[in-house]
């Protein structure tokens, strides 16, 4: 296909005058949104618009004969489609492709008009409008633009499904009659093919390697029909729900994920295709994720496509949020399902369909309707729905559950037997913690611990109950939504990350769980001066090794070991009890004494000694006595050892081990040399018929390599050459991070300079190349 994603103007007022190519637009490159928007306080009412797109387009002679389609991958949310003046289709989502052809409607060896009048607006005739949406769903040409050029005879439809790790069926749907070929290649080396003229070909390669997180081997199916050639990509993989969890290729496998929203800073939706691999990237590699929750509508086919090269697997859903409309509505929802299977059901990744309105009611009829589609379009796979219902009507084949009961000190997971109505089909809990506990980048310590520990007991708690397929947290990134919800900026601080995808210490938790690389984080800045009377209470490290040393000014204090954890591969360790470890240290310090001294202290740290048990406050004034010790001197004491409160500032050392090996090293201390790290997420762009961006965290860090999380300063963004920034020039240090989009103009050298005051600028080069087309 060739895309047409250049040479596009934009009006905000769709009007008649726009559709004859009259009058003054704006000249645009798809991906596009209607409307920039600001990173705090954006107001859905600003895309909401009944706007228009147009372009031009030469067809040679040479294409007379052929059958030419549109292809819209995305176009939010309603788009009626002319070409030449004359109508050539419509659609009505915003999340999934359609196709128009024109054949009939150009004029080749000529210039054709295509113009596209797109509504914008939150129309509640159809999913997922209708009552309050907790996220923006913007508007634009979002995705990209194809024309598809084919012979009069064509393959409409490949579909391969994979029965046994060395069995694909492949069945075709075809536009005319005549032999075929189907081929099946492993790179450039093809496996087998079978010619014949039916629809239907099952081949047996026993020598198929699966697909699978660990190694996401992918082949190619190529059909040849007439002077039609078609691929796709497959993978060999069974996934199967049973009543105890999930199993893919045989293998009880844990699906341990994250929510995500398709949504960037500024342009809401519209992202070219690096940017939508990034996040996949991102939720593999720097998460450690094996799974992701496409909330709450299916998303872009780059995404996709990353996640079956990544191995990352994949629940994706028909776009809504609670909300069923009238018959016309449903039926528009029944539509949502059948593009959303029929456009996606080769990709290996996804392993779930979600045939249910997200958060919904049990409506028997229309979900009957939805879940039978599903199953007839793809038999390969299970069918589920999100609900926050216990023993709602359970019609698919999966009970997905929202479960927030966790609060911080209720069991981290419900029991299946007091949420699912049907103990022999598989449970899994869809999201988790989000709106139950909001937490910025920027607010205090103790909440960003808890935060983490909050979706560590969740993960442990379905993990070790035995009955939970996997657990979905919400969610990857925070992300700006409806005056409904979120805080007083319209954002929802839901994510483990920021919205420019700088990782909270949530993040870590994640991240930790994987053995790709060593992870260490430290849940607390270790400084006195943020906690109430200098105590920091228990601090919590995240990370993969199987111990970490704990030194205080280069002095070993003790060797921490996992916390009280049932499942999870790594859990966080506690940095508690070290009062005793301490004192143990100081010469002259009896041992038997310090232990009871720490026993005292932590009693009393704990209740407070007006609110201490009468038993316990007694057993520790005992204690204290033994030793002629007062209470406050027992205090004065541990200021003294431990929490250093007038005295000099202290360095904690955490050193992560592995095999007793020191992998990662994180110092604690009081430190001024602020410095900026910038991370681009690429360097190497290419310009095409469409343009590239990169993604750019910005983080200011300390003289240990720590986020400075007071270190809110404005960031300046200066950029030359043949780019552009997305957002503003001028930016602030959320908690010590914030981004920038760069978006290419043309070929050449462009350079990013940021800087903040007081500290050494930092540029970064981009090499922009022009795209290689075959």
């Amino acid at each position: 296909m060739e895309r047409l994603c250049s040479g596009w103007e934009f009006t905000a007022r769709w009007t008649e005058e726009f559709q004859r190519f009259e009058g003054p637009a704006e000249v645009v490159r798809l991906p596009h949104t209607v409307r920039e928007l600001p990173l705090h306080g954006a107001d859905h009412r600003a895309y909401e618009l009944l706007c228009g797109y147009r372009r031009r387009l030469f067809l040679p002679e040479s294409r007379r004969g052929r059958r030419l389609f549109l292809q819209f991958d995305g176009a939010a949310h309603q788009a009626v489609v002319f070409v030449n003046g004359r109508e050539a289709g419509r659609h009505r989502c915003g999340y999934t492709a359609f196709r128009v052809e024109i054949t009939g409607l150009v004029t080749f060896g000529a210039e054709n008009r295509i113009a596209v009048r797109l509504d914008s607006r939150e129309d509640p005739a159809i999913p997922p409008f209708g009552h309050v949406i907790d996220y923006l769903t913007y508007g634009g040409l979002y995705r990209d633009v194809w024309l598809d050029s084919r012979p009069q005879a064509y393959i409409d439809d490949i579909f391969v499904t994979t029965p046994t790790l060395t069995h694909a069926q492949v069945r075709l749907t075809l536009a005319g009659d005549g032999p075929v070929t189907v081929q099946l290649w492993d790179g450039e080396t093809r496996l087998a093919e079978q010619r014949g003229e039916g629809t239907e070909y099952l081949f047996h390669l026993p020598q198929a390697r699966s697909w699978a997180p660990e190694h996401p081997r992918l082949y190619r199916c190529r059909v040849l029909f007439g002077g039609d050639c078609q691929e796709t990509t497959f993978g060999f993989r069974t996934a199967e729900f049973k009543a105890d969890g999930f199993y893919l290729n045989g293998k009880k496998t844990f699906l341990r994920g994250l929510n995500r929203h398709q949504s960037w800073p500024y342009v809401g939706y519209a992202v070219p295709e690096r940017l939508q691999r990034e996040d996949a990237r991102i939720l593999k590699e720097e998460l450690q994720c094996n799974a992701v929750r496409t909330s709450h509508y299916p998303q872009s086919p780059w995404f996709l496509d990353a996640c079956d090269r990544l191995g990352l697997m994949v629940f994706t859903e028909i776009p809504g949020w609670q909300h069923i409309g009238d018959e016309a509505w449903k039926a528009q929802a029944c539509e949502n399902v059948r593009e959303m299977i029929l456009q996606n059901r080769n990709h290996p990744s996804i392993i779930l369909w979600g045939v249910r309105i997200n958060e919904s009611l049990d409506d028997d009829g229309f979900y009957s309707r939805t879940n039978a589609i599903a199953h007839r379009l793809d038999p390969s796979r299970a069918t589920s729905g999100v609900r926050y219902l216990e023993k709602s009507s359970l019609l698919e084949d999966v009970y997905a559950f929202n479960d927030f009961s966790h609060n911080g000190v209720t069991p981290g997971a419900r029991r299946k037997k007091d949420v699912s109505p049907d103990s022999s089909k598989a449970l899994l809990i869809s999201e988790h913690n989000g709106h139950m506990f909001p937490t910025k980048a920027f607010d205090p310590w103790e909440k960003r611990q808890e935060h983490a520990l909050r979706h560590a007991r969740v993960l442990d708690a379905a993990m070790a109950s035995g009955e939970h397929a996997g657990c979905f947290g919400w969610c990857m990134f925070d992300y700006a939504t409806h005056l409904d919800f979120g805080s007083g900026d319209r954002i929802c601080y839901h994510g483990v990350l920021d919205s420019f995808r700088n990782p909270k210490p949530a993040a870590s938790l994640y991240a930790s769980q994987g053995e790709d690389r060593p992870v260490l984080e430290v849940g607390s800045s270790m400084d006195i001066g943020d906690y109430p009377g200098g105590q920091t209470g228990t601090v919590w490290v995240f990370t993969n090794a199987d111990q970490v040393a704990l030194y205080k000014n280069d002095q070993f204090v003790t060797m921490l070991q996992p916390g009280p954890w049932k499942a999870l591969p790594h859990g966080p360790m506690p940095v508690e009890d070290t009062i005793g470890c301490l004192l143990e240290t100081q010469e002259g310090f009896p041992k038997d004494k310090a232990q009871r001294l720490r026993y005292c202290l932590l009693s009393a740290k704990k209740y407070g000694l007006a609110g201490m048990p009468a038993a316990d406050k007694a057993r520790m004034l005992a204690c204290m006595a033994r030793y002629h010790m007062k209470y406050e001197d027992g205090v004065a004491l541990y200021g003294k050892y431990v929490s250093n409160w007038g005295g000099q500032a202290t360095s904690w050392r955490f050193d992560a081990l592995r095999d007793g090996q020191v992998v990662a090293s994180v110092t604690r201390c009081p430190d001024a040399r602020l410095h900026l790290e910038v991370r681009p997420s690429h360097t190497c762009l290419q310009e095409g018929d469409t343009y590239d961006m990169a993604a750019v965290r910005i983080r200011i860090l300390d003289g240990q390599g720590n986020v400075a999380p007071y270190a809110q300063l404005p960031v300046r963004l200066t950029l030359e050459g043949p780019a552009v920034l997305v957002g503003p020039d001028v930016v602030t240090a959320e908690g010590g991070m914030c981004g920038t989009y760069v978006r290419t103009t043309g070929p050449g050298e462009a350079m990013l300079t940021v800087s903040a005051p007081g500290l050494e600028p930092v540029t970064v080069r981009f090499a922009i190349v022009l795209e290689h087309t075959p």
